[in-house]
């Protein structure tokens, strides 16, 4: 009822009252962060604009480690890259890193840095995919534990690697049937659904025996994972990654909204990502939208402009098939403007039933956001919330979220061993994101030079 009450009164909403007062991106919220951070900030990001390192980044750290030793190499690590992108290796690191993004306006957006990539080699078994769910579920109580209030306002979101639970070689196995004719029906979303709600085993004919035990081995493991993060009122935002394996991950996606993103349930448990810089994503997004419409099911949307486009157009060369990506930055850009005005539309109609993340580092993606939010009447910390790299992008999330809006910065967290090749693997697919860091860049260093010649350096205690 609350949700059909809160539909309405969005439904009626209009422009906000008062003149458009646009955002500022010019880095002076960055006399919210002390001296030693900006430093820090400044010297990483020109590291990693650097190409060879970002290329050989795993052959540097072996490398380092042989020339410096473990500790001193761990120390140098933890001084630099790791301690600009991670949060932490425990949970006391990662509340204290939670609790200063909170002093600034900002929330955390919680991610295990586990995944299997799409050539590695074949895992025996299902010992590597349960460890990966003891860490989700972990995740999921800490990303609950690190608030102080037992009724938080705003959402408590995470993100969510399906290929931590489940095998990439199962989920290229079943796109390239999944893209068959007549396959829908044998692997639709309810059946997905009624498997993982009854536990009854699932056979698809198109797998081998083991495979299907896999299947049904992963659609528990799912199961399991959102169920605990809806008893502790927790998001998950399911990460999309390559082509090869979209299809699937979509598919378990709309599995999990059939039982866990009803009204009944409270708006949506499970979020897809949507990455424009592929040429279809548009048509999919209007269509995934209007059918969580129709069924009566609440639909959250991350909306990234994507990470994997060099690797894409490499294996459609490869393969010889048609590139499924944009030709290039501006058509991205369209492509991402385009989606965002589709979604901020079905909020306005839907209200809390359809959430969005601008998940962007983009100040024109995210001017346009907030413009049409307030065209649209849609509230500052309502259904729409941004998203962007832990370490990145600051002088926009600061802005963002000293105006009030809800501003999420994603955020690893774990040992050196397991997050730096995490990291360098964001790395390599964020090249243009990194290398097109130079307006903060020039912002940390207009920043830096001000406090040294105007009003001396500030160290916080």
């Amino acid at each position: 009822m609350m949700l059909r009450i809160c539909q309405v009164l969005y439904s009626r909403a209009g422009p906000s009252t008062g003149a458009w007062q646009p955002l500022s991106f010019d880095g002076g919220a960055f006399h919210l962060k002390g001296t030693k951070e900006l430093m820090r900030a400044l010297l990483v990001l020109r590291l990693c604009a650097w190409p060879p390192l970002v290329t050989h980044g795993l052959a540097l750290q072996a490398w380092s480690q042989r020339l410096l030793g473990s500790r001193l190499s761990g120390a140098v690590l933890r001084a630099s890259i790791y301690g600009q992108f991670v949060a932490g290796e425990t949970s006391e690191e990662v509340r204290g890193c939670v609790q200063e993004l909170r002093t600034l306006g900002l929330r955390p957006l919680l991610a295990v840095p586990t995944e299997e990539e799409p050539d590695s080699a074949v895992k025996t078994g299902e010992t590597w995919y349960e460890g990966n769910l003891n860490a989700m579920l972990r995740c999921v109580d800490l990303s609950r534990g690190l608030l102080e209030t037992p009724n938080p306002t705003g959402n408590i979101l995470m993100q969510l690697k399906v290929t931590a639970l489940t095998s990439t070689r199962l989920c290229k196995e079943l796109t390239s049937w999944i893209r068959r004719p007549g396959a829908s029906l044998e692997l639709s979303p309810e059946r997905l659904a009624e498997a993982m709600d009854s536990g009854r085993d699932l056979h698809v004919s198109c797998l081998s025996s083991e495979q299907n035990q896999h299947l049904w081995a992963s659609l528990s493991r799912l199961q399991r994972v959102v169920q605990h993060a809806q008893a502790q009122r927790v998001r998950l935002l399911v990460d999309a990654e390559y082509t090869s394996l979209n299809p699937t991950l979509s598919l378990l996606v709309a599995a999990l909204a059939v039982r866990w993103n009803s009204p009944r349930e409270g708006g949506p448990w499970v979020w897809n990502t949507y990455q424009a810089y592929l040429k279809d994503t548009h048509e999919r997004l209007r269509r995934d939208a209007e059918a969580a419409d129709k069924a009566g099911l609440a639909f959250g949307v991350k909306l990234v402009r994507g990470a994997y486009l060099d690797k894409e157009r490499e294996v459609a060369q490869l393969q010889g098939t048609k590139d499924p990506t944009q030709p290039d930055y501006e058509a991205t850009g369209r492509s991402y403007s385009r989606c965002l005005e589709l979604m901020l539309t079905h909020v306005s109609q839907r209200g809390p039933m359809c959430q969005l993340m601008v998940a962007s580092h983009n100040e024109e993606s995210v001017c346009q956001a907030t413009k049409r939010m307030w065209e649209l009447g849609i509230p500052l910390d309502g259904p729409v919330c941004f998203g962007q790299l832990l370490g990145m992008c600051d002088h926009v999330s600061l802005a963002l979220g000293q105006a009030g809006y809800a501003v999420y910065k994603s955020i690893p967290y774990g040992s050196l061993e397991e997050v730096i090749p995490y990291l360098i693997r964001r790395a390599q697919e964020n090249r243009s994101v990194l290398q097109g860091a130079r307006r903060e860049q020039e912002l940390l260093s207009q920043e830096l030079w001000r406090r040294l010649l105007g009003r001396g350096l500030w160290v916080p205690n």
